[in-house]
């Protein structure tokens, strides 16, 4: 080998070791496969659907009423769910209508309506925090939510599912 032929040789190793770096953070960083597990998300997500987080996008600004969210839960479990309610918002729900701040608001994606009226106070507040947000299954009446387990810590969104690619027959974006 003379000289021009290592010199290619170590531009061609240092081209597939950037690339390598390139897809490790992407995985790491950007993007991560979950799976679907329970009904609360019918009819948006189903049970067994496979979905890709984006996990870079809360880096730049805060997550926004109706978007589908992945969060922390416990310690192994991430849960999927609907953003209702933001911080400085009182959220109610009274015969199956949802008011944010004593307005009523429609609601486009739910699965059957809730079937008992609901309030902040039924959870320990008046006003959704700093930094926290109200989140339900759009399958109310099946789902692990906010009115369970309380209100969910910015800290603890890891990402928003954007595209649901299992099964094959119904990919599609998420919404």
């Amino acid at each position: 080998m003379d000289l021009r032929e290592i010199k290619e040789f170590f531009k061609d190793v240092i081209k597939y070791i950037l690339v390598a770096i390139g897809i490790i953070f992407v995985v790491v960083y950007v993007v991560s496969l979950q799976q679907v597990v329970g009904p609360s998300m019918q009819p948006t997500l189903n049970n067994g659907d496979i979905i890709i987080l984006n996990k870079f996008i809360y880096t730049f600004r805060e997550p926004e009423r109706n978007e589908v969210i992945a969060f922390d839960y416990g310690d192994t479990k991430y849960l999927v769910k609907r953003v209702i309610g933001l911080p400085g918002e009182t959220i109610t729900y009274k015969d199956n209508i949802l008011y944010i701040n004593d307005k009523a608001y429609e609601e486009k994606i739910v699965d059957g309506l809730m079937t008992e009226d609901f309030s902040l106070e039924e959870i320990g507040y008046n006003t959704i925090p700093e930094n926290m947000y109200l989140v339900l299954g759009d399958n109310r009446n099946n789902s692990l939510d906010s009115r369970t387990f309380g209100l969910i810590k910015r800290k603890d969104i890891i990402g928003k599912p954007f595209l649901k690619i299992w099964p094959l027959t119904k990919i599609s974006f998420v919404k």
